[in-house]
């Protein structure tokens, strides 16, 4: 099988556009890596760099530990299934299935026993003699599948292949790709922007902004413990609720979280606190998931939330409640749309963050001087960031997304207290990247 390692990689287009911006990743051999991130972030451009259709700008694509950056296409061992299946109109199923076999000069008796064992496998023996128009569209993209399998390559890439189907036919070959891949230890990279397909299918995730590696991780790592303030708004549904939060630190008692209105109290023992207690003084994004949430009777005790429905979500199995608490939420602009400009709040203004998000600025009064001595806070650092990649972000009242059951007896201005996890509160700095202590 084949082994893919990216070193600092750059594409740069000829009229100046940077699609991949310095990117590092390593697939392993056997491994399933999904390259997730909304339309126009680059992760198609890596594809066609690894596959050799596209020429890094600058860095190095190694093969097996050797670089490729010169070898043609048809030498790198590499099969493609692509977006619209590009399978040829006027030949059969079989003839496009073997047509690689052909080009590679095997024999028509040994073309004709691998053509039936992958269209077996595939589930498409009985329409080999038919045309693609004559197919449905599952059926076509188990061809482009088949036409790749035959051929035994070292490393599949697979540019959106569902995409075009339905939600069901998505679903059925999802299990279907995976199944498969892994039956036969192909390394495998898989572009999407359907963060399901990601998260059910990969061995890894590499989410991508703008052309940036923002964070490289399991399934379960990337959504339980995501890098940066963008991956935790990409995924996620609902999604995630970022919450701006101006940081107080009672020491040897606990953090206080100032939520707008409401506030909640990270206790000294969470080893977080400390994490947390450094940015005294100044505001910080605190995010927390619906599953973070349970109902709770009114006047509850604890770390609890109250807050009125802004308006009801209905699904079937379940409703989303969304709440007002007088807090203000932070937006990330540019999850798939265009970005926008910032609205900030009175009395704060937003500069420009890191390589990740917009700066949040808007500082609380400085705090009393003993409170600065008994912190050991950072409210003198001055600091600037540079948004490297044009992203912003921007600020609205906090609409909170509760789980509640199916069809709940509560309606749009109905109060409605939370019972808030705090072990599972997430921390962002006003870079974006993530307030944490034993980073993976």
């Amino acid at each position: 099988m084949t082994t893919v390692a990216l070193k600092d990689v750059t594409k740069v287009f000829s009229d100046g556009t940077i699609a991949v911006d310095n990117v590092n990743l390593d697939v392993n051999d056997g491994e399933f890596m999904v390259l997730l991130g909304p339309s126009g972030c680059g992760k198609s451009t890596v594809l066609r760099m690894i596959a050799g259709l596209e020429d890094p700008s600058s860095g190095a694509v190694l093969l097996d530990g050797e670089l490729a950056n010169d070898i043609p296409p048809r030498d790198r061992r590499v099969a493609m299934v692509f977006q619209d299946f590009a399978l040829y109109p006027h030949m059969t199923v079989g003839d496009n299935i073997a047509f690689p076999l052909r080009l590679a000069g095997v024999d028509a008796g040994s073309r004709a026993e691998r053509v039936a064992d992958v269209a077996s496998a595939l589930g498409i023996g009985d329409v080999l003699a038919r045309r693609p128009g004559q197919l449905s569209g599952g059926q076509r993209q188990r061809v482009a599948m088949g036409r790749a399998i035959v051929r035994r390559p070292g490393l599949f890439l697979m540019d959106e292949p569902l995409s075009n189907l339905d939600s069901g036919l998505r679903a059925e070959l999802r299990a279907e790709i995976s199944g498969l891949v892994r039956e036969l230890g192909v390394s495998t990279v898989y572009v999407t922007h359907d963060q399901a397909e990601a998260l059910t299918m990969a061995d890894r995730v590499a989410i991508m902004r703008k052309g940036v590696l923002q964070d490289v991780g399991t399934p379960t790592e990337v959504y339980g413990r995501p890098a940066t303030l963008y991956v935790a708004a990409f995924l996620g549904s609902p999604r995630m609720n970022l919450l701006e939060a101006s940081v107080y630190v009672h020491l040897d008692r606990y953090v206080a979280l100032n939520l707008g209105d409401q506030a909640l109290y990270l206790p000294w023992s969470d080893i977080r606190a400390r994490a947390v207690s450094h940015y005294h003084g100044e505001r910080i994004v605190v995010g927390l998931r619906a599953e973070a949430l349970t109902p709770v009777a009114p006047g509850g005790s604890g770390d609890v939330l109250q807050g009125r429905i802004r308006f009801l979500e209905h699904h079937g199995h379940e409703s989303l409640a969304y709440l007002d608490i007088g807090a203000t939420a932070i937006m990330v602009d540019d999850l798939g749309g265009t970005p926008a400009e910032s609205t900030g709040a009175t009395g704060g203004r937003m500069r420009r963050l890191g390589s990740v998000m917009q700066r949040l600025t808007g500082r609380p009064a400085e705090p009393a001087a003993a409170d600065q001595d008994q912190s050991g806070g950072r409210t003198g650092d001055k600091r600037e960031s540079v948004l490297s990649d044009g992203g912003r972000h921007h600020r609205r009242p906090a609409e909170l997304a509760v789980r509640l059951a199916p069809y709940p007896a509560v309606a749009p201005g109905h109060p409605l207290a939370v019972s808030v996890r705090m072990d599972a509160l997430h921390f962002f700095d006003e870079r974006g990247d993530r307030i944490d202590v034993g980073w993976r």
